[in-house]
Formats: C-alpha cells, structure tokens, sequence
C-alpha cells in the first residue's frame, strides 16, 4: 500500500506553540492529535512530544526533540497566493515575530522558512517578453514582500 509523504519540524519545546500558530494561520486547518510526555520522561510531564496537524489538506508534526536543531532556509515552504490580499494576510501574519528577507521569503517566530509568491509571479518573470521578464525580476530582486501591482508595472514597461 502506498504511503503519504509528511514533513516533521523539529522544535526544542514550542511543538504544540507552533502548530497551533499554523493552524489559525492557515485556512481549513486543524489539529488532530497532541503526544505528551508522562512522568520520568526527559521533559516535563504533561508536555507535548509531538503534535500531529493539518495545514489546507496536507500532514505535518511537530516534535519537540534535543536541543540545538536550528532550522535553516534549506528547506522552505512556498505559499501561492491569489492575489495580493492573501500575500498581505499571509506575509503579516507569519512573520509577527518574525523576519523579513528578500524576494517574499521570510522566518516565522520558530525560525521556520516560508516564500510567499503570488501566482502570477511565474508568468511575469518566465512570461513571453524576454525583456519585461528581466525588469520583473529585477523588481522583484528588490522586494521583501512581494508587490503584485509594482511586479506587473515593471513587466509593462
């Protein structure tokens, strides 16, 4: 029988911070199971071990494991937005607590590393005009959150 392929963060101790933090972040989300550490465990009793959640659809878990496991942006997830509501909603959200960096990626509170890309960023960076593409770019290369309407004005010309 097949099986599904999950993504497991690795956190110190904010597991069950994190993934509820996710799930009011992202629409039709939830969290469906919560492992605790009983007494004599290596952490307090009573505390989350691992936190199994759904963000829009799709599995992760959240495990609180040893110390010194860092995130890095080797590893991200890419948020497509619609529009630049979403970017705005998204981008606000995730990095409350948080850092900015460049061309729509970011670092939420626990380090973790998103993109937020709006949709139609492919079709003006990859679009038909070889030239509005590269000023698209250009544009973008100068962004943190990425900017839907000044993205568009640059491929224009």
């Amino acid at each position: 029988m097949p099986r599904t392929i999950g993504t497991c963060l690795w956190f110190e101790n904010q597991a069950e911070e994190a993934a509820q933090f996710y799930t009011s972040v992202f629409d039709d989300s939830k969290i469906l199971n919560v492992s605790r550490f009983g007494e004599g465990a290596p952490a307090p009793a009573g505390q989350a071990i691992a936190v199994v959640f759904e963000l829009e659809g799709r599995g992760f878990t959240a495990l609180n494991g040893a110390q010194g496991s860092n995130f890095t942006e080797a590893v991200s997830f890419v948020v497509d937005c619609e529009n630049q509501d979403t970017v705005d909603r998204y981008w606000t959200a995730l990095t409350d607590g948080g850092s900015e960096s460049m061309c729509g990626w970011l670092k939420d509170r626990f380090g973790v590393s998103w993109q937020i890309v709006p949709t139609v960023l492919d079709s003006l960076i990859a679009g038909p005009d070889p030239e509005g593409s590269q000023r698209a770019m250009q544009a973008m290369l100068g962004m943190r959150k990425l900017d839907i309407a000044e993205l568009q004005k640059a491929y224009d010309g």
